[in-house]
C-alpha cells in the first residue's frame, strides 16, 4: 500500500481530480492501492445530490463567502467541512467487484478511526447520531453524541474509493459554515451533534494521524498484508487531475449547477 500526503499546492477543484485521478489510476492497474491521510485547506465538499439541489448555487456561495473553496467530491453524502484541524483521507483499491466489498471497506475504515480514537482515550463509537451533519451508518462518534468522522464511498470498474474526514479540532467552525451552507440547501440537522476529538482527549493534529496510521498498520498485519510505505504521486495522476479540472469556472471560481450536477 502507498501512503501519500499533501500534494502540495492545490485548489479543491484539483485535490478532488487528484483523488479520481488515483481511483481510476488504480483501478487501471497503473498505481498501487493508495492511503491519503492529509491536511485540508478550508474547502467545502459537496455531495452529487447538493449539487442537483436547487439551492446549490446559493449554498456555493455561502460558502465562499465564509472563506471557503467548494468542489463536489467523489464520495457520496450531503455537504461537508474540511479545514487544516481536520484530517482528510482517501483510499483507493484495486477489486474486480468493488460492489460486493462496500460494507466490508466502511466496517475496516469505521473500525480503524474508532480504535485509533479509543486509544487515544475517546469513547469512540461507530454509528450514526441523531441530527448528524451528512449522515451515515458507518459515522464515527464520541459517546453516542457528537460525530467526529464521517466517510463514504465510490465505486468504478476495478476499484473502490473510501474517504472522509475526521474532526480533531475546532468543530465550532464547522457548525458556523454548515448553518448557512444547509440551510440554502434546505438541510435539517442538529449543530451540536457536531464534535471534535480534542473535546474528549487533549491530543493534537499530528497525535491523531499517527494514530490512525498505526490502526491502519495493524489491520495491515493482521490481514497479511504489507503495511503502508510512504511513496510518490506519478505524474500520470497529476496530468490526469489537470483534465478532470474543469476549466469553465464561474467568477466565484466554483463549477456551474449544471456541470457540477453530472460530476462522478
Amino acid at each position: 500500500m502507498r501512503l501519500l500526503g499533501e500534494p502540495g499546492p492545490a485548489d479543491a477543484e484539483l485535490q478532488t481530480g487528484l483523488t479520481r485521478a488515483v481511483l481510476h489510476e488504480v483501478a487501471a492497474g497503473r498505481s498501487p492501492e493508495t492511503l491519503r491521510l492529509y491536511r485540508p485547506r478550508r474547502v467545502v465538499a459537496f455531495g452529487r445530490r447538493d449539487a442537483a439541489s436547487p439551492g446549490f448555487r446559493r449554498a456555493a456561495l455561502t460558502a465562499r463567502a465564509a472563506g471557503y473553496q467548494t468542489t463536489v467530491r467523489a464520495a457520496g453524502g450531503r455537504a461537508a467541512v474540511f479545514h487544516p484541524q481536520t484530517i482528510a483521507f482517501a483510499w483507493a483499491r484495486p477489486d474486480p467487484d468493488p460492489g460486493r466489498g462496500v460494507t466490508d471497506r466502511y466496517r475496516l475504515v469505521s473500525g480503524v478511526v474508532r480504535d485509533a480514537l479509543a486509544s487515544l482515550g475517546v469513547d469512540a463509537r461507530v454509528g450514526e447520531v441523531a441530527g448528524e451533519y451528512c449522515p451515515g451508518t458507518w459515522s464515527v462518534n464520541a459517546g453516542g453524541r457528537r460525530k467526529l468522522m464521517g466517510v463514504g464511498q465510490r465505486l468504478v470498474p476495478g476499484a473502490a474509493h473510501t474517504g472522509g474526514v475526521i474532526v480533531v479540532n475546532d468543530a465550532g467552525e464547522i457548525r458556523r459554515v454548515l448553518r448557512a451552507v444547509y440551510a440554502a440547501l434546505d438541510i435539517n440537522w442538529d449543530p451540536e451533534a457536531t464534535g471534535a476529538v480534542a473535546m474528549y482527549a487533549p491530543v493534537s493534529w499530528e497525535e491523531v494521524r499517527e494514530a490512525v496510521l498505526e490502526q491502519w498498520r495493524r489491520a495491515r498485519r493482521e490481514a497479511g498484508l504489507g503495511e503502508p510505505e510512504t511513496g510518490r504521486w506519478s505524474e500520470r495522476e497529476w496530468d490526469a487531475a489537470r483534465r478532470l479540472v474543469d476549466p469553465a469556472r464561474d467568477a466565484q471560481g466554483t463549477r456551474s449547477q449544471e456541470r457540477a450536477a453530472k460530476t462522478d
